[in-house]
């Protein structure tokens, strides 16, 4: 596939003219970096032929991806799992997405820094197709974004310098310092000292006190991660719903956050978080009522409750930090709310997480779920919908059919059908959310527009550290890689973050989906085909323009495993295969 793409003059130039629209579009300038500072150390340039009028392109370049294909033709390609049937640009402006079944999560899914969007001509000069390890893109970034790299100094820190010619609001600090260290006690020191602006992860033991230094302001990070318990409802005393709605109303939920989760942990009020678009609709779960639940196991026929198990996987994770803590203060729960006595059962994480899925498990399960992308498909419907796997016994087909009428673009259809989802999950609990466990991050009580993401994506673009020039962040490892398409470390998604942009944002203050690269993108009535609107005028840090071919192709490489650019630090593409379910010409099946 060619781009035929227009090379500016030179980066100086194009800038210039892009600066003046700027100026003249909205009456004011931008800051430069001021003469006292150090000099940012200029890119390297990549040599884009020039070329004529804009060249239409397409992946794959003839025909659709075999959506639906049941076998592989090709016996040296596996079978063909993905829902993107085709991508194409129609004209320098327009790119459009062919799905082969519906997405309302499509634009959920494209604001996650692995669709960065890349210049072609970087592309093709900065992935060897015959190189063995990690390729040049993985540590040289040709920007859209608020910054640009300045440099990284391996296992010290990243420097990103603003970028006077961003299209969007300009960086309001000078540069952005990005250091790390795996030592949380080390990173509230730096944070008390002012080495540092701010600090992600601040551990439990100091929360406390840095809530209370007026120096300090402490933000707690809303939890998507969902700690719940589970049942496989095929198998007693869990077969009988009267049982599993005494649990619903009988544990005291709080008291097991209070004592066994870090601070920053909210009581779940429903499946899905708050923060995500639609998660709460409908009514919120019961209010702890012990008497009526000890009722309802009496009439279920469990007067003096019943001996059960739980079951959990023994490893540490972001939704569950202290596996065994948990299990002991749901235990001891249990048994002081509803008489049930439980056995704690840890296991080793893979085959616990195996034989969940299999339905192999009884009991109670202590479960938690991050989720792929921040919509409440990646919630509910994984858990509970129709693709649900066989963990939690059978399935409910009024529950189906709710998720199923909230996969429509209309949001106030969407709320409706999840609302009646909710209700009906609160009604024949097949889970039992607990908590949404999230993390607290710390900054200088004078760095303004000081806010924390969600996603863990802050938009460090519109935080001004004080007096200081430069806001220099602690947080918790180096990155792997700047490549994020081939990545799914979080600190470099937030680098990438800082540095590139996608077609669609996430909001720095939520999970919902703002336009970015794109001016819009629009479904057509049935969520098959999205067709974008791509920004005029943006440059790479290299002085090339943006266009739809860089688009098409930014998805192609990642896409399709037999791309000669289908190269990275490891190239395993997580996000684009959790997200879009399958590379064109994967490898073949082991075996097959």
């Amino acid at each position: 596939m060619t781009a035929a793409r227009r090379r500016q003059p030179s980066r100086s130039f194009a800038r210039s003219i892009v600066l003046g629209l700027l100026v003249a579009a909205c009456g004011s300038t931008i800051d430069p970096i001021p003469s006292s500072a150090p000099t940012p150390t200029a890119p390297k340039m990549t040599a884009i032929p020039s070329s004529g009028p804009f060249g239409k392109t397409a992946y794959p370049t003839t025909g659709d991806a075999p959506c639906g294909q049941a076998a592989a033709p090709d016996p040296s390609h596996g079978a063909y799992a993905g829902n993107l049937k085709r991508i194409s640009s129609t004209n320098a402006r327009t790119v459009v997405f062919a799905l082969c079944e519906p997405d309302v999560a499509f634009l959920s899914k494209i604001a996650a820094p692995a669709f960065s969007i890349n210049d072609s001509g970087w592309l093709t000069s900065h992935i060897d197709p015959a190189a063995t390890g990690p390729q040049a893109i993985v540590r040289e970034v040709n920007s859209t974004g608020p910054y640009r790299l300045e440099s990284w100094k391996p296992g010290a820190e990243v420097s990103l310098a603003r970028d006077p010619a961003y299209w969007g609001a300009a960086a309001k600090n000078e540069r952005l310092i990005v250091r790390w260290t795996a030592d949380a006690t080390q990173r509230t020191k730096e944070l008390g000292d002012g080495t540092v602006d701010g600090i992600d992860a601040v551990d439990t033991a100091s929360v406390a006190a840095m809530t209370d230094n007026v120096a300090l302001t402490v933000l707690p990070r809303p939890g998507l991660n969902v700690v719940y318990l589970g049942f496989n409802n095929t198998v007693a005393p869990f077969s009988d719903e009267r049982v599993r709605q005494a649990l619903a109303i009988g544990l005291d939920r709080q008291a097991v956050i209070d004592t066994a989760f870090p601070p920053g942990t909210l009581l779940a009020s429903h499946y899905t978080p708050c923060t995500i678009p639609h998660g709460c609709a409908g009514t919120r779960w019961y209010d702890n009522d012990p008497t009526l639940a000890k009722e309802m196991l009496s009439g279920a026929g469990f007067p003096n409750g019943f001996d059960t198990t739980i079951h959990y996987a023994d490893a540490a994770r972001p939704f569950l930090p202290d596996p065994a803590r948990v299990a002991t203060a749901l235990g001891d729960a249990l048994l002081s709310d509803l008489g049930i006595r439980a056995t704690l059962v840890p296991e080793p994480e893979a085959t616990y997480l195996a034989d969940v899925a299999a339905g192999k498990t009884a009991g109670i399960l202590i479960l938690g779920q991050t989720a792929t992308y921040p919509d409440v498909t990646s919630y509910v419907d994984a858990r509970v919908g129709a693709g649900a796997s066989a963990g939690l016994g059978k399935k409910f087909p009024d529950i189906v059919r709710a998720l199923a009428a909230g996969a429509t673009p209309d949001a106030a259809k969407r709320d409706a059908a999840y609302a009646r989802a909710n209700g009906l999950i609160r009604t024949h609990v097949p889970v039992i959310p607990i908590a949404d466990v999230g993390s607290t991050a710390a900054f200088r009580a004078d760095v303004a527009g000081a806010l924390v993401s969600p996603l863990g994506l802050e938009r460090f673009a519109s935080m001004t550290p004080g007096d200081r020039r430069q806001l220099v962040w602690l947080t918790t490892a180096e990155p792997a890689g700047l490549y994020c398409a081939d990545e799914s470390d979080p600190v470099a998604s937030l680098l990438c973050a800082q540095l590139m942009d996608t077609l669609y944002a996430y909001d720095p203050t939520s999970s919902g989906t703002v336009p970015s690269l794109a001016q819009r993108c629009d479904p057509n009535a049935a969520s098959t085909v999205w067709t974008c609107t791509i920004r005029p005028g943006v440059l790479f840090d290299d002085g090339s323009v943006l266009d739809a071919n860089d688009v098409v192709l930014s998805f192609a490489v990642q896409w399709d495993a037999a791309h000669p650019l289908h190269r990275g630090r490891e190239g395993s593409f997580p996000t684009f295969l959790s997200s879009f379910g399958g590379f064109l010409n994967p490898s073949p099946a082991p075996g097959g």
